[in-house]
């Protein structure tokens, strides 16, 4: 995921544990969860934690991509990210930019 949308400002205060587990919940949004379905991760501090829904899938040539929102909880105030990825080959997720 190349950092994903974690890697970007919304992950600023998080550790690099906290931001491993919400790019693995960006992750598994993407490759296994329905559309609409929340992915929750929760980090070291307990003030510390975020969601991730990914919308319904869509072909880009032989793609497979899904817009995302990433919101991240710290100290009870969330910031949230959008974004689109598209799924490699191999299995990987590519943020677009």
């Amino acid at each position: 995921m190349n950092g994903g949308l974690v890697g970007g400002s919304i992950g600023s205060g998080l550790s690099d544990a906290e931001k491993r587990k919400g790019l693995e919940a960006e992750y598994k949004a993407l490759e296994y969860t329905a559309s609409g379905q929340k992915v929750t991760w929760k980090g070291d501090s307990s003030s510390h934690y975020g969601e991730v829904v990914a919308a319904q899938p869509y072909r880009v040539g032989s793609q497979d991509c899904r817009q995302y929102t990433h919101t991240v909880y710290t100290s009870g105030a969330g910031v949230t990210a959008r974004g689109t990825a598209c799924r490699n080959a191999d299995g990987s997720w590519t943020p677009l930019t």
